[in-house]
């Protein structure tokens, strides 16, 4: 649906005049998705939905019926891939730690209003499934800082500046029932700037077809509190962040969207429901069958007692009656059951699967199929693994997506003086690294270096207990000074002194 949105929109931005097709190498600030990407792109998506008719369609013949059709069995390996590297990435252990302590605050409690925690987990799925999402921040009627997610199928880039994208529409399509039948609506919201100000304008679109953009109607029609056009002076910096996988777009080397994690490994994908459907077939196809003359399953007449009689029963799908006669010694009846399969499929799927895993970033063994569904792995990861390298590789762009987030949170605030802030603060994420590394081993070995001299008290803080410089350089002097000095008799752990 939104693969046509999106189609239709783009032909509207080229009417406007506010985008254009790149036709040298010099207009590349005016990049945008071309329709192949968002091809792409929705295939992605249907992937991760679990269903794509053009694999998961399958045609086969019987003898009775000719032609038919059923749904190809999948793991639908896109939502475990997308949805684990999710959880290993954020979860609601993670902290944003800033070093202004009333600005920590603040944030914390915009964050907990909006449902921050719960929310991006949820969008960084999606991100890693559709390759970027978009964030916003706004202020609402009543002065309340609002954080809202998009999908990147809902999301046009327009213009960029390095790797940053400047401008972007935002589309949102809704349904309303009138007079009996659905009306679809579509919103445009422009981020732009015109002359050093940054302008946000919105458009409503109306149509009777799902996935059509219809006419321009009145913004009153859907959203009555909505402005057209709102003007924003002395901002710097866009007040949407887009994120994305850190995986390089290698379809597209001049675009500024990601690519899902799994854009790479397609063939794998549909070569693992292939070996999984097969694999749920064999039940089916292999279950035991005994041929039998037809005459044997016919009802016939006792001759002597009158009551009727049959050799086996007709009604059982283990036997197949062929049209021949069953002698004396009964040696036409045989067993036709084959033997399954079961040990060669799982190996099959299980080789698939650490071929998918290396594609996507994963260890080999991160995921096992054992006849019944795939089991994640969940011992303490090395730090020398794949798996680690590419979660801190991932975790790079997140944090920096969350530190513009808290900057664009700042600058909303200070344009409707909801609080006072400053400039002058450092954001840091503390990512739950419980799955990664023993917290335990890692205190040990800290409170180790810092009695040998090695480290100092603040980075035994900043390490240990993920402070930022700033924090840990503040704990610190709040120790020293409530803690007094040891007499000279006293006894130091470590000293010189004698015992």
């Amino acid at each position: 649906m939104f693969k046509n949105i999106i189609s239709k929109v783009r032909g509207l931005l080229y009417k406007m005049g506010l985008i254009k097709g790149i036709k040298k190498i010099t207009q590349h600030k005016n990049i945008i998705a071309d329709d192949e990407f968002y091809d792409r792109m929705n295939i992605w998506h249907v992937l991760y939905k679990g269903y794509y008719e053009e694999w998961h369609k399958v045609k086969y013949h019987t003898i009775e019926s000719g032609e038919q059709t059923r749904r190809m069995h999948t793991l639908n390996m896109p939502k475990v891939l997308s949805e684990e590297m999710a959880k290993l990435i954020f979860n609601e252990k993670c902290e944003i730690n800033i070093s202004d302590g009333g600005l920590k605050e603040k944030i914390d409690k915009v964050l907990k209003d909006n449902k921050f925690y719960h929310q991006f987990q949820r969008y960084l799925e999606y991100m890693f499934a559709l390759g970027g999402m978009a964030i916003k921040v706004y202020a609402d009627e009543n002065d309340k800082i609002c954080i809202g997610f998009v999908s990147a199928d809902c999301f046009i880039p327009i213009r960029q500046n390095n790797s940053d994208i400047q401008e972007g529409l935002f589309v949102n399509q809704s349904k309303k029932a009138m007079n009996g039948k659905n009306i679809y609506y579509t919103l445009l919201e422009w981020h732009t700037w015109e002359n050093g100000d940054y302008v946000i304008s919105n458009e409503l679109y109306k149509s009777e077809m799902c996935g059509e953009i219809g006419y321009k109607t009145s913004l009153a029609e859907l959203y009555p509190s909505l402005a057209e056009t709102v003007t924003i002076k002395d901002i710097k910096r866009p007040l949407f962040i887009y994120s994305k996988p850190n995986v390089a777009n290698n379809f597209d080397t001049q675009s500024p969207l990601g690519i899902s994690i799994y854009a790479n490994c397609l063939d794998t994908i549909k070569a693992l429901d292939v070996a999984f459907d097969s694999f749920m077939r064999e039940f089916k196809l292999g279950k035991k069958r005994i041929i039998v003359p037809q005459s044997a399953v016919k009802t016939v007449i006792d001759p002597i007692t009158g009551s009727p009689r049959r050799y086996f029963d007709a009604n059982d799908e283990v036997y197949e009656a062929l049209n021949f006669e069953m002698d004396s010694t009964a040696k036409n009846i045989q067993d036709i059951s084959v033997e399954l399969r079961v040990e060669e499929h799982i190996s099959a799927i299980q080789a698939f699967l650490d071929i998918l895993s290396m594609q996507v970033g994963f260890s080999a063994g991160t995921f096992t199929f054992d006849g019944k569904g795939v089991k994640t792995a969940t011992e303490v990861i090395s730090e020398n693994s794949k798996t680690f390298r590419t979660m801190t590789s991932h975790e790079s762009l997140v944090e920096e997506a969350i530190r513009d987030l808290v900057r664009a949170i700042v600058d909303v605030a200070a344009l409707y003086k909801i609080f006072t802030v400053t400039e002058d603060f450092e954001v840091n994420v503390d990512f739950d690294d419980s799955i990664i590394e023993d917290t335990e081993a890692v205190a040990k070995r800290a409170m180790l270096e810092l009695n040998s001299g090695i480290i100092d008290k603040v980075i035994y803080y900043q390490r240990v207990y993920k402070y930022t410089k700033e924090q840990a350089v503040d704990l610190v002097a709040e120790i020293e000074a409530r803690s007094p000095p040891p007499d000279e008799g006293d006894f130091i752990p470590g000293g010189d002194g004698d015992e």
